[in-house]
């Protein structure tokens, strides 16, 4: 491991126990190295996760770490924000984590404008708990709950971030592990809702019930099948069919509730009920 990363790992729970070939130690790779280019206060910031395989990753990094209960990330990072709204909050979460049984959490997070960067492992399948399918696994593929192709449509997070009023959405995958890094950075330092969804690799759940190949195989698919919106705005509908964009999606400035909250206690202590 490079010298600069080794603050922000708990060494003595390395190697993790992620499956060979997983894109998950990727993705906890690209936030370590954008905290050390941030040069970032390990003192002031906390990670946070809930259940699944991407939940791992707080057990990994050495900050102040919360590993909730499943699908309550987000309502533990809102509760940690509220009484130390002067920390940085990350939230590690997966798909089906963020989207299913957390999905009503995720929509009022984005309402309430909450300073929040939540990264999303989106390996389009309930990993650690069995292999079933997630609100994220694409229409038609396999699950041990879909063996035979899922008929449900699949939600478009980004659309559905941005319909709930999230301020930064932004969009990557473990083969554009710079343009990650350098994401979870703008997101960190955006004021208000982040999230970042990572297109992320299951060899062993997903990728062997879908005839996907190698964990390689898997990233190529990737490399191959995203696009930016500049090239995107240049393709027909029948040409982006199959594929999805990447990058920085949507920033927009609005107010944040943590800040609002204090200006109101403010306000009501000082004796202005206005």
């Amino acid at each position: 491991m490079r010298d600069e990363l080794k603050p922000y790992f708990r060494e003595n729970r390395l190697p993790h126990i992620w499956c060979p070939g997983c894109g998950h130690g990727i993705i906890m790779g690209a936030l370590a190295r954008a905290m050390a280019k941030m040069d970032i206060d390990k003192k002031n910031t906390a990670v946070i996760s809930g259940i699944g395989c991407s939940s791992r990753a707080t057990g990994y990094l050495d900050f102040d770490t919360l590993h909730t209960a499943h699908g309550r990330a987000l309502a533990f990072a809102t509760g940690y924000k509220m009484v130390k709204p002067e920390s940085k909050v990350i939230v590690l979460t997966g798909d089906g984590d963020c989207t299913a049984i957390g999905g009503n959490h995720l929509i009022h997070v984005a309402r309430r404008n909450i300073d929040l960067t939540t990264i999303v492992f989106n390996n389009n399948i309930y990993g650690m708990t069995g292999g079933q399918y997630s609100p994220l696994t694409p229409n038609g593929s396999k699950a041990t709950t879909s063996p035979y192709g899922n008929l449900e449509r699949n939600f478009d997070l980004v659309q559905l971030a941005k319909g709930a009023g999230a301020t930064f959405i932004a969009r990557s995958t473990v083969y554009h592990v710079n343009q990650l890094t350098d994401l979870i950075i703008k997101g960190i330092n955006h004021k208000g809702f982040s999230l970042i969804e990572v297109v992320t690799q299951c060899p062993t759940n997903y990728g062997r019930k879908n005839k996907m190949g190698s964990p390689a195989q898997m990233m190529l698919w990737q490399k191959e099948h995203a696009v930016t919106k500049a090239q995107a705005d240049k393709m027909t509908a029948e040409e982006l069919k199959d594929k999805f964009i990447v990058g920085l999606l949507h920033q927009e400035e609005a107010p944040e509730y943590t800040e609002q909250y204090a200006k109101m206690v403010a306000n009501l202590m000082g004796g202005d009920d206005k």
